[in-house]
């Protein structure tokens, strides 16, 4: 899971999702979530609304169209982060709106939403805060930690099974195709070879489980560095690569 930039969607299609959630609060609440699920499903809103949402989520998400929490699989689900169940006013909320695999969001996530004693989420939205305040990913073996004990951090773990098996080793075979890509970006920058280097970066850019990259890109930069690469140098030093850097890190 990496921090994402919410983009702006069209005039229009922000006005339709307030049309649409004004139609939502003016039920009573007894019948506010049915409507909701409703509404959401209509034949006019997946064509109107899913549709033009969708476009927007896939530019918005790490490398090719991958799922905001996993970023293993294809997103094709869009997720109400505040479950439609929870909360019914924000079902056609853009604010509240990510791109999920179908594994993530029917297995795994589903209708959770766990609150701290406050009443805040406990779960990581990608879009508004940076996952890496609250997780820390372990390299060698694919396996997310929370950083510090964060609550946050843990609870989205476990609610969203980020420590599955597949995923923990897609992320080491992951972390072996960026430093394949960064071993031949350093040869094309060493034959001052352009396209080389585009496409290594491309690689690494469009390869699922792109919180792999940004990891390692984080720990390059921690003042510790040189304890957490003690066996390797020559890698730290090209993620250290400003130019590198600059082309890959989000």
């Amino acid at each position: 899971m990496i921090r994402l930039t919410r983009l702006g969607i069209p005039d229009e299609l922000n006005s339709r999702l307030a049309a649409l959630t004004q139609r939502v609060a003016d039920r009573n609440d007894a019948d506010r979530l049915n409507g909701a699920r409703q509404l959401w499903k209509h034949s006019a809103q997946r064509r109107n609304v899913h549709r033009p949402l969708t476009d927007v989520l896939r530019q918005m998400a790490p490398g090719m169209e991958r799922c905001m929490y996993c970023g293993d699989s294809q997103g094709t689900a869009i997720d109400h982060h505040e479950p439609m169940a929870r909360n019914p006013l924000r079902t056609f909320d853009w604010l509240n709106h990510l791109l999920a695999c179908t594994y993530c969001n029917s297995h795994e996530k589903r209708d959770r939403f766990p609150l701290d004693r406050n009443g805040q989420s406990l779960l990581i939205d990608p879009s508004a805060e940076d996952p890496f305040d609250h997780l820390q990913l372990t390299l060698t073996l694919g396996v997310y930690r929370a950083k510090g004990g964060s609550p946050k951090g843990q609870t989205t773990i476990d609610v969203c099974g980020l420590n599955r098996p597949i995923l923990t080793k897609g992320r080491m075979h992951a972390k072996d195709v960026v430093i394949a890509s960064l071993c031949l970006w350093q040869r094309g920058f060493e034959r001052s070879d352009g396209r080389q280097m585009d496409q290594a970066v491309r690689t690494i850019r469009e390869q699922p489980f792109a919180d792999v990259c940004q990891a390692m890109l984080r720990q390059a930069g921690n003042p510790a560095a040189k304890l957490l690469f003690d066996d390797d140098h020559e890698l730290l030093a090209l993620l250290s690569r400003p130019e590198l850097r600059k082309g890959l890190l989000r």
